[in-house]
């Protein structure tokens, strides 16, 4: 039994088995998903993503005014917050009200001063707005060794969603303890050849057939060549056997 940060204990994941793999997370989640509904445990199943990477995503331009803006939302949203809890302590009705308009007010104002300022003093070294995340490159779907079997039955028994892209994986994923032939039965992910040698193939394809009717025309021609020239010598030849005496 091994033990998470917080505490608290977590199964083993040395006796997990790669299942499938996929190239985003929906898909994945979509194959437990599968695996849930037609009943398996999936409390023996997991999602693991390789290949992690940062992504940020740029969301438009930052000056002063769009940061003092953000500012005020912020503020008022904190406000209405605090004036909603120190109402509870105003038995009036109108000072209730009374108070959380005043805190709305005075929020939006730090707010929108606390923007304005914060942003005034980056110098202008980050004039925009944008959202960060990380995401993986592979997502690998681990079931436990001894249910691979059942989980390969039901995931092919479903449909696959069409916009899913299986990638290509090793036939293991961590540590196993299991005899060579449990071994074999780890699924082998099919490899789908990359768009740019599709690309190239349908070139070569073109490039092949335009020889070829370069080269059946470039014969049509010779032989209407040929036919043209035994016309001329024959005419030649009769135009000579009239002159004779």
């Amino acid at each position: 039994m091994q033990y998470s940060p917080a505490g608290g204990p977590v199964s083993m994941a040395a006796d997990r088995r790669l299942l499938v793999s996929y190239d985003n997370y929906a898909a994945a989640q979509r194959a437990v998903d599968t695996l849930s509904d037609a009943g398996f445990p999936v409390e023996n199943s997991a999602i693991v993503g390789s290949d992690l990477r940062l992504e940020e995503t740029v969301t438009g331009r930052l000056t002063n005014g769009r940061a003092a803006l953000s500012g005020l939302i912020t503020g008022a949203v904190f406000g209405l917050i605090v004036g909603l809890f120190l109402g509870l302590f105003t038995s009036a009705t109108t000072s209730f009200f009374g108070l959380v308009l005043w805190s709305i007010l005075w929020g939006a104002i730090a707010g929108a001063a606390f923007g304005f300022t914060s942003h005034a003093f980056t110098g202008g070294t980050r004039d925009f707005s944008s959202r960060s995340s990380i995401v993986a490159g592979r997502y690998d779907v681990l079931v436990a060794s001894s249910l691979l079997d059942q989980a390969q039955a039901l995931l092919q028994g479903g449909a696959r969603p069409a916009d899913t892209v299986v990638v290509q994986r090793p036939p293991t994923a961590g540590p196993l303890t299991t005899s060579p032939a449990a071994g074999d039965t780890a699924p082998q992910a099919a490899a789908y050849p990359a768009a740019e040698d599709r690309v190239e193939a349908r070139v070569d394809e073109a490039r092949t057939e335009q020889v070829r009717v370069d080269e059946a025309r470039a014969q049509e021609s010779r032989a209407q060549e040929a036919r043209a020239q035994e016309t001329r010598d024959d005419g030649w030849a009769d135009l000579s056997r009239g002159r004779r005496p």
